[in-house]
């Protein structure tokens, strides 16, 4: 079974490829991110201009125009294909300790209702105060510690509906 590829350009465009055609390109690598490239006969000078590797999300300049390029590999249609997302699965609702340490602030209580980025509690760890933030949008179930109160490493703060 030949290993498939889906590139996603811009939102827009959409173009296949097996690794034998990724392998088969004629591509100079001119410096670190940098390569010429000969496609029917014309050149292209590209430049990897940004990139998020865990999202397979890229910048890419071909010629000096930028272009946003999403990579798909032959598991992540499998998932797709099976309308699954891997974000998904990833829903936080416990809130632990990341460190032992002394919680210096509460923000929240029981029922209050957070957007993603809001202040949740300061705990205090090796002099430094760290603020905790909601990973998603929710609602709070509970809190369980208060001002004053030490923690242990991955010790329940808060729990999200």
């Amino acid at each position: 079974m030949e290993e498939k590829y889906k590139v996603t350009v811009d939102g827009s465009m959409e173009f296949e490829f097996t690794r034998e055609q990724v392998e088969a390109l004629d591509l100079q690598e001119i410096s670190k991110g940098m390569a010429h490239v000969l496609k029917d006969h014309r050149s292209f000078k590209t430049h990897l201009q940004d990139s998020d590797f865990l999202n397979r999300s890229y910048i890419v300049r071909v010629n000096s125009r930028p272009f946003e390029v999403r990579i798909s590999n032959e598991l992540d249609l499998l998932i797709e294909e099976m309308g699954l997302s891997l974000a998904a699965a990833q829903v936080i609702n416990d809130i632990k300790a990341p460190m032992p340490g002394l919680i210096m602030d509460v923000q929240v209580k029981q029922g209050d209702e957070v957007k993603e980025g809001d202040y949740l509690l300061v705990l205090e760890a090796m002099k430094m105060e760290n603020t905790l933030t909601a990973p998603r949008d929710g609602i709070v179930k509970s809190v369980t510690v208060q001002k004053g109160q030490t923690v242990d490493k991955n010790q329940l703060l808060i729990e999200m509906e």
